[in-house]
């Protein structure tokens, strides 16, 4: 099998998962594929290297939580001048998508831990692995984040917390 078609599968076999952690991480379906999309041309930039990681995926989900934080950086800095009100764009209907946008302003490690767990189906090994986190506080993070957000869904009036 040549590089071209490797990576070809290679996507195939990541993408959906991959956009689903970047909509956790921003809670914009069209931020989410434009990061996915730069991801993957940084990972075809370098494929010869990437492919021979153990763990190409958790390489892309590192560029992807990186150009997420600059996207975070330039809005902040974006914060101080006017910006134009713009149209809400709503969550596709699944519910991994609607639990993505529940995590919005959680704590960056909470965000991360819960999109790599609940949204990548990474087990909380794999989640410490790549967090380089202990398993512990890997499940400290995604207690909170789970608290965190029945809490939100209480008060959305989603579930009743009786």
């Amino acid at each position: 099998m040549d590089g071209s078609e490797e990576f070809d599968e290679f996507y195939r076999g990541t993408a959906q998962r991959l956009v689903r952690y970047a909509y956790g991480l921003t809670a914009d379906p069209a931020e989410a594929q434009d990061l996915a999309q730069e991801a993957y041309a940084r990972a075809w930039h370098h494929w010869k290297r990437v492919r021979a990681y153990d763990l190409p995926e958790a390489w892309l989900r590192t560029v992807v939580t990186r150009l997420a934080t600059d996207r975070w950086r330039r809005i902040s800095l974006r914060r101080t001048r006017p910006q134009p009100v713009l149209e809400a764009t709503p969550p596709p209907g699944d519910d991994r998508m609607f639990v993505a946008s529940l995590l919005v302003g959680l704590p960056l490690e909470q965000r991360r831990a819960m999109a790599l767990h609940y949204l990548s189906d990474l087990s909380v090994d794999q989640v410490a692995a790549e967090m380089k986190a202990n398993p512990n506080t890997v499940k400290s993070w995604l207690s909170r984040g789970r608290a965190a957000l029945a809490a939100r869904l209480a008060e959305q009036g989603e579930i009743d917390v009786y």
